[in-house]
């Protein structure tokens, strides 16, 4: 493995905690205390130090994988548009008069280890990224996001109502300039006019998958008027990745309910090979077997249900990304893990930029709750300062639970989108 290279300069992590201690006196004082007292800011180091990068326990993770068959299914681009590529950011997030997502903003581009500069913060996202990818073995790849507007039943896009916007395009281009490091995945709301035609040439383009944030985009799963897309992606032998359960990262304009797991059953119906990110391992859905009124059951429940009906064998998967997240329930990550039979429908994912955002991970609980080794946790903390893609890597092939692992199947996510477009 290349080691990444340092583009985390001192006046960047001295902007970056500025700014970050200017949105946390916007919520309140005591919090910028905890805030100063506490080890929340990524650091944004260089290049791992050899003896870390080439520890036994990484050379293990590698260890029975073809790394040209890793693809990292679930990383996000982001930015402010600063950089002329099209992406937009609510001004709810770039305003201090609405300090969670203001201070959400400044935590992702923390973990991004964006630049400072004026026009910097896109295509410095961008850097970063291709630097901690230097870090991985040769062959690895990220799935880079696209992310469509939200949109009105009828079609009416409504971008003062959507939190983020990052253009086909853009990812696209990206992709396409550095196919050894990245694929793309587009973004197509199901209720635009031109839905179908855009997911057409995004398919001859190149793109792997389309993705969904159904609650913040505004996208009822169960709509009848979505018919036409699963149709479409059923007809091109294109991945639906979508999430699932309770969304807090990304503010819009849809219904919390709409991520329940079972609103996805029309899409598999109509032969859709969908995705649920996260597994639904967080939050609580309605049961709606038992009708619209049912009781409130963990939406992983519902997955599970789900992944046990034997006719979506080859249609339904989940994706790993998120799955350590402190805000789990441990027990949700242990049927992951000891669910063998689902390894070749589980596929990995990191949610880039996530593991960047140190308080969201902790090896040490996971350690805590005998799934990981404890002489593994300080190598994790060290990496993570350097590589989060590394970080979050080792970790998922290191964790254990009554004696199994995450088997390769789960890594070698290739298999699963390595499909020439229709």
């Amino acid at each position: 493995m290349k080691p990444a290279s340092n583009i985390a300069s001192p006046a960047r992590r001295r902007w970056l905690r500025a700014g970050l201690a200017a949105g946390v006196l916007a919520v309140g004082g005591g919090v910028a205390a905890r805030l100063a007292q506490s080890r929340l800011l990524n650091p944004c180091l260089a290049a791992l130090p050899p003896e870390w990068a080439e520890h036994p326990l990484v050379a293990a993770a590698w260890q029975g994988l073809d790394p040209a068959q890793v693809w990292d299914c679930h990383v996000h681009l982001a930015g402010t548009g600063d950089g002329g590529h099209g992406i937009e950011m609510s001004p709810d997030m770039l305003s201090p008069l609405n300090p969670l997502q203001y201070l959400q903003r400044l935590f992702y581009l923390n973990a991004g280890c964006v630049h400072q500069a004026p026009g910097r913060v896109d295509d410095s996202y961008v850097e970063r990224l291709l630097n901690l990818s230097d870090g991985m073995a040769p062959g690895y790849k990220s799935m880079l996001f696209a992310f469509d507007r939200a949109h009105a039943a009828d079609g009416t896009p409504m971008p003062e109502r959507s939190a983020l916007y990052v253009p086909d395009a853009y990812a696209r281009k990206l992709a396409q300039a550095m196919p050894e490091r990245f694929e793309w995945v587009c973004s197509v709301h199901p209720y635009r006019a031109d839905a179908g035609d855009a997911l057409q040439q995004a398919a001859a383009q190149g793109a792997r998958a389309v993705k969904w944030l159904p609650p913040a985009m505004g996208i009822d799963p169960a709509d009848p008027a979505c018919d036409r897309v699963y149709r479409t992606l059923a007809r091109l032998g294109l991945p639906l990745i979508t999430h699932v359960g309770e969304e807090k990262a990304v503010h819009g304009v849809g219904r919390p309910e709409w991520g329940n797991p079972l609103r996805l059953r029309r899409a598999l119906d109509l032969g859709v090979r969908v995705v649920m990110a996260h597994c639904a391992t967080v939050g609580e859905d309605v049961d709606l077997d038992q009708g619209e009124n049912g009781p409130r059951v963990p939406s992983f429940a519902l997955f599970e249900r789900l992944m046990a009906e034997p006719a979506w064998r080859s249609l339904l998967f989940g994706d790993i990304s998120a799955v350590v997240l402190r805000n789990r329930e441990p027990g949700r990550l242990r049927v992951l893990i000891e669910r063998e039979d689902w390894h070749p429908r589980l596929l990995y994912g990191t949610d880039y930029p996530l593991p960047g955002i140190l308080p969201l991970i902790s090896p040490a609980a996971l350690a805590r709750e005998d799934m990981l080794d404890e002489d593994a946790v300080p190598l994790l903390e060290t990496i993570r300062e350097h590589n989060p893609l590394l970080f979050s890597f080792v970790l998922k092939r290191l964790l254990h639970s009554k004696g199994s692992r995450f088997s390769a199947a789960v890594f070698e996510t290739r298999r699963f989108f390595d499909r020439n477009p229709v």
